[in-house]
């Protein structure tokens, strides 16, 4: 089992099934979602950013000035209950209920940390990478992770669906690295040599429950 204080959590395909947000954009773009799909499994597999996708449907495209004007119109990120995947609070009860301190962090705009906040989800804290004014991959995410977590690194378990992003240098900032396998990002980067680096390999938060020790109460 893992020996672990406190669990960190990505928050898109790692607690939130980021379906709805996808099939947004496609909508704005007007094009249909299974082509948006397809763009973004084919900026992933090459390694690419995956704002590259939304270049392969128009040139010009400017991720950031449309994020924008898609909030603006009333279109922005939305997170209801069902978008959680269904073994996402289930897991956050029984850590906590465990005595697990739990937060969330992930590159997400303010927005997304809002809704989060507003979910009233059993957690210590939430942080966007705006908030920590750091952004994943980069070391200092981490460190200000670890200052919220207020427990040493190697005491922290980082959950997350890419191998880049999260399982890497979650890895390299001496936590225990957990590599969640779904969503576009976890089928692909399980193919990767690198993702032998993990610490664990979970199909499911019910797994992790398990590793941990907290059964259901």
């Amino acid at each position: 089992m893992l020996d672990v204080d406190a669990v960190v959590f990505d928050v898109g395909e790692t607690l939130v099934n980021e379906d709805r947000a996808w099939s947004a954009w496609a909508s704005w773009m007007g094009v249909p979602r299974s082509v948006l799909f397809a763009c973004l499994g084919a900026t992933i597999a090459r390694r690419e950013d995956h704002r590259r996708a939304f270049e392969l449907l128009d040139d010009d495209f400017d991720f950031e000035a449309q994020r924008q004007a898609k909030e603006l119109a009333g279109y922005g990120w939305q997170l209801d209950a069902e978008d959680l995947y269904p073994d996402a609070l289930p897991c956050l009860a029984q850590l906590s209920s465990a005595g697990y301190r739990l937060g969330i962090a992930g590159n997400q705009p303010p927005a997304v940390e809002h809704a989060l906040v507003a979910a009233d989800l059993p957690v210590a804290f939430i942080a966007s990478s705006e908030t920590l004014a750091a952004s994943k991959p980069d070391l200092a995410f981490f460190e200000r992770v670890v200052d919220l977590a207020g427990v040493p690194p190697e005491r922290i378990a980082y959950v997350g669906d890419r191998v880049d992003n999260d399982v890497l240098p979650a890895h390299d900032a001496g936590m225990i690295s957990v590599f969640i396998r779904r969503g576009l990002w976890g089928y692909i980067h399980a193919t990767w040599p690198e993702a032998g680096r993990a610490d664990v390999v979970i199909s499911s938060l019910g797994e992790l429950a398990a590793l941990l020790g907290a059964g259901a109460t």
